[in-house]
């Protein structure tokens, strides 16, 4: 069987907690920046974790199982 390879978009976009979770970053702060509020701007700065929901799919991208 060959080997499993790692999502390359996925390796780039999450990293991890020293307890092993997923961080992500927050997604509408790239572009077209002028119509969004400071508070929402702000709000969108800095990491966060990735949702339980999502984690089987996240962990299935960076072959984590």
């Amino acid at each position: 069987m060959p080997k499993v390879k790692t999502n390359s978009g996925a390796k780039k976009r999450f990293s991890f907690t020293g307890t092993g979770k997923v961080k992500r970053h927050h997604a509408y702060h790239s572009h077209i920046l002028t119509k969004k509020t400071k508070k929402q701007k702000r709000n969108l700065v800095g990491s966060t974790l990735v949702d339980q929901t999502n984690m089987k799919q996240v962990r299935d991208l960076l072959c984590l199982r």
